[in-house]
């Protein structure tokens, strides 16, 4: 249970200071009035560094004007990091968390414990008492994945941990394909709701999306991220594209590089590292779209894919760690969005604001009566390969030279929601899942790391 000294203290901060942005708490950690005030999350995330024709984009698919977009993307920077410390805080008591509003300004914390409501409100967020954690709808939902191998079926391709719903949902064309799913899971059927839908996702095959490029002379996709891995320059981009060996050319028929490891189906991921003729830059689609960071935006956000065929598209995180079944096979732990795409777009990026989210995986519908996409998330891809997302700059701190702080925190790792690390002598706690990167250092980043 949350401990009461930690309401407390929820209780005190609230009241001592003005609530950031348009109701969500920043930083709950008191500071002497002499030295400078920590950076916000908007601030760390750099939202001010969406580039044009994403807010373009945000404007006409979400209906908003431009200030409504700019605030939007900055209460969605704030409303990740106060949901971070408040899932550190609940513990096993947590049960997700969600934005809503056109502005993104109401921020919702689901909890199983009535408990835990007033350090919820709090934090400036909405509590939701329900009646399973997210622990339990999490490991239900990896008790699917796991037997998909073998009992995975494209009349029932999609499953996901629906949190404002509070259920593990399970999408299927024949209901009965969904039942005989969750029995050879043996899922409690009291965590699930079975939703009849015509929803037949596939790859996105020869494609092009921020740039494009050509495999073994053939077929077309789309780059994803740049990234290095040590001196060697490349992108990340998706598994269904090309296999390891493949050979690639850019946009301009020109030898471009070698996928170098690939996984489709299971995850949808891959790299292709570039030859000498090429550079890795942290722009999408060789304009001011610009690249800051990958930390992993909440259910509810915004989120815009650029893509060669459609441009840019906009919409929001429907659910993270999703699971869904393709004609090849199940492909699990990848976001659905309520972004359009169309052949072209595949593999190309997802961004929120300036933090990179993805690369385009598969999907249903299109960008003339809309659809559902799913991206596989770029940092899986970072951490499982060792690559490092190119970054347009550092981040609010200036690196310098730090000298020999000591402790575990390092750049380029990519880190957990709730994984711990010493810094400068301290214990910190992460809450939002990202790759670090230099100037992001714990101290230095209050939206990302809580000081223990």
């Amino acid at each position: 249970m949350l401990q009461r000294h930690l309401r407390a203290a929820c209780a005190a901060a609230a009241a001592a200071g003005a609530l950031l942005v348009a109701g969500l708490s920043g930083s709950a950690s008191a500071r002497p009035s002499d030295l400078p005030a920590a950076p916000t999350a908007a601030e760390t995330l750099r939202t001010d560094a969406a580039p044009p024709a994403l807010l373009r984009a945000l404007e006409r698919d979400l209906g908003l004007n431009r200030q409504q977009a700019e605030r939007r993307l900055a209460n969605e920077a704030e409303a990740g990091a106060t949901s971070g410390r408040l899932r550190a805080a609940l513990g096993a008591h947590y049960a997700g968390a969600w934005v809503r509003g056109a502005e993104s300004d109401t921020l919702t914390v689901a909890t199983t414990d009535p408990a835990d409501v007033p350090a919820i409100r709090a934090r400036g967020a909405t509590a939701r008492v329900v009646d399973h954690s997210l622990t339990t709808l999490d490991a239900a939902k990896a008790r699917l994945d796991r037997v998909a191998a073998e009992h995975a079926t494209t009349a029932a391709p999609v499953w996901y941990v629906d949190v404002p719903a509070n259920a593990l949902v399970v999408r299927a064309v024949r209901t009965d394909a969904a039942r005989s799913l969750l029995a050879a899971a043996h899922v409690d059927a009291s965590l699930v709701r079975v939703v009849k839908s015509a929803e037949h996702p596939r790859p996105l095959y020869d494609l092009r999306g921020g740039d494009a490029y050509y495999i073994d002379n053939s077929s077309r996709c789309s780059i994803g991220f740049p990234v290095t891995r040590g001196t060697q320059q490349g992108f990340a981009t998706a598994g269904h594209c090309g296999r390891a060996g493949s050979a690639t050319t850019g946009s301009n028929r020109v030898a471009q590089g070698t996928f170098q490891a690939s996984v489709f189906p299971g995850n949808d991921m891959a790299w292709v590292a570039a030859n000498a003729d090429w550079t890795a830059t942290p722009y999408v689609n060789g304009s001011s779209a610009q690249v800051t960071g990958s930390t992993q935006a909440t259910v509810g956000s915004s989120v815009c894919r650029s893509g060669s065929t459609t441009g840019w598209h906009c919409g929001t995180v429907q659910q993270l760690n999703s699971s869904v079944t393709y004609q090849e096979g199940t492909v699990t732990g990848v976001t659905r969005t309520s972004v359009c795409a169309e052949p072209g777009d595949s593999g190309g990026s997802f961004l929120s604001g300036s933090q990179a989210q993805g690369v385009t995986s598969g999907g249903t519908g299109n960008c003339t009566s809309g659809g559902t996409t799913y991206f596989q998330p770029v940092n899986p891809i970072l951490q499982s390969y060792g690559l490092t997302l190119k970054t347009t700059a550092t981040g609010p701190g200036d690196p310098g030279d730090p000298g020999d702080p000591g402790g575990t925190w390092s750049a380029g790792t990519v880190y957990q929601a709730g994984a711990t690390v010493t810094y400068g002598g301290a214990a910190y706690r992460c809450l939002q899942t990202h790759q670090a990167q230099p100037g992001w250092e714990p101290p230095n980043t209050p939206a990302l790391w809580q000081r223990q």
